[in-house]
């Protein structure tokens, strides 16, 4: 990027930031979120400056970014995991490991290529294709197996807390 370039870049970045965060806001509705979108998405205005300058409209061009990035990290595996809760516990918790006793017990319940693809799916961190050469079927068969085993645990597993 030339100098002049880079200069228009840093002036738009400092006129901007604070409106891009407050837009981040009402879409995120969470300040530490919006610090990370902010972020990610003037990087990628960056990485494409020449672009951007050529957009009809600059902002405009810039809050679909921001937009996009915002769509793409509420995608993400690990957002969706992170279960909120009102008070942290004293003491670390940890996932279950394999030999739980509970979770074995709800994996057995499984048909058992529901369960083939559960477990190399997330205990083995395996692909869909990955999981589909290893057990033979399309990569269609591997997500509904996926899907509809995941659907039985989490209703297995709801059951279970409702009875404690």
């Amino acid at each position: 990027m030339k100098r002049a370039d880079e200069n228009a870049y840093r002036d738009y970045v400092r006129a901007r930031l604070e409106p891009l965060r407050r837009s981040a806001f009402l879409l995120c509705r969470d300040w530490d979120a919006v610090d990370d979108v902010v972020a990610v998405t003037i990087g990628k205005v960056y990485r494409h400056w020449d672009r951007a300058q050529r957009a009809d409209n600059l902002d405009a061009y810039v809050h679909g970014i921001l937009t996009h990035t915002w769509l793409d990290e509420r995608r993400r595996l690990w957002r969706r995991r992170e279960d909120p809760v009102e008070h942290l516990p004293e003491a670390a918790t940890h996932d279950a490991e394999p030999g739980d006793g509970h979770l074995l017990a709800l994996l057995a319940t499984l048909p058992p290529r529901r369960r083939a693809c559960v477990v190399l799916r997330f205990y083995c961190d395996l692909s869909v294709s990955q999981t589909a050469d290893i057990l033979g079927v399309s990569e269609g068969t591997v997500k509904s197996q996926t899907a509809r085993a995941l659907a039985t645990l989490r209703l297995l597993a709801t059951a279970d807390q409702e009875q404690e």
